[in-house]
């Protein structure tokens, strides 16, 4: 297993191996794919020649990422596999109830920031975060945003007016170097207050005004942003500190990288 741009990537010839003992996986891989018609059919996409390093050079290998994985372990008829098979089928029986029900979602988040350890009081902010963020996507949605770029922009532009940084320069302060690593995960209670209140500004003016441009939205979305800045400012003089820290609230090591709900680039 290796990292590409944030990403797992795992050598899927490795995973074969060692969830069915073959002494030659590339054969049981041939065999797999013609009792398996859809995954031969998207052999290429799943499962990508890639270069990686080895011993003795890199080398190109047929590499899957995790969702890749999890497809190739659902073609694999053995008993070593059967437990990420029970899994899956128990994820995505939680998916279903939490569709029914989106309260089970928020307290299955709920769960996983307290594993890793943030105090519950956090955690509430960061969940109410979650909403006013689902909220201020649903305005512009509505508003005929739905490329995951334009959703970057305007996020992009209430970040800057509310702290001076687009979320990609805040990781870069943060020295937060993973994509899979979300910023908020990383922000502290005054951080987070002025995320929400630049966020939930701008559903206001959007609901308010109706803006029928991308520009226009872009314009909103800087003066949301401007409101949330322009109360930062006044904390800090007040404070005689800056808002803004360059510290994360747990150390690398500690991360265990989960997706968030509001990852700042997606809807």
């Amino acid at each position: 297993m290796e990292r590409r741009g944030g990403t797992m990537v795992f050598r899927s010839g490795d995973v074969v191996a060692a969830l069915t003992d073959s002494a030659d996986p590339k054969q049981y891989v041939k065999r797999m794919k013609l009792r398996d018609a859809e995954l031969a059919k998207g052999w290429v996409q799943i499962v990508p020649i890639l270069a990686v390093p080895t011993a003795g050079g890199r080398q190109r290998m047929s590499c899957a990422n995790v969702k890749g994985l999890f497809r190739i372990i659902q073609s694999i008829p053995s008993p070593k596999a059967e437990p990420f098979k029970q899994w899956l089928a128990h994820v995505g029986y939680e998916r279903m109830l939490e569709i029914e029900n989106p309260e089970l979602a928020q307290e299955r988040m709920k769960q996983l920031y307290e594993q890793k350890g943030y105090p519950k009081d956090w955690i509430d902010k960061r969940l109410r975060g979650i909403a006013i963020r689902q909220n201020l996507t649903d305005e512009w949605k509505k508003r005929g945003i739905t490329e995951e770029r334009d959703f970057a922009i305007l996020t992009a532009e209430i970040s800057k007016a509310t702290f001076g940084m687009t979320p990609s320069e805040y990781k870069e302060f943060k020295g937060l170097t993973k994509k899979s690593q979300n910023l908020r995960d990383h922000m502290d209670d005054l951080e987070l207050i002025f995320t929400m209140l630049g966020e939930r500004v701008t559903t206001e003016i959007s609901e308010k005004e109706k803006p029928e441009s991308f520009t226009e939205s872009k314009k909103i979305a800087r003066r949301g942003g401007n409101v949330a800045g322009t109360a930062r400012k006044a904390t800090e003089k007040e404070l005689g500190r800056s808002v803004v820290s360059d510290k994360n609230f747990l150390p690398s090591d500690n991360d265990n990288d989960f997706l968030s709900f509001d990852e700042e680039q997606q809807p």
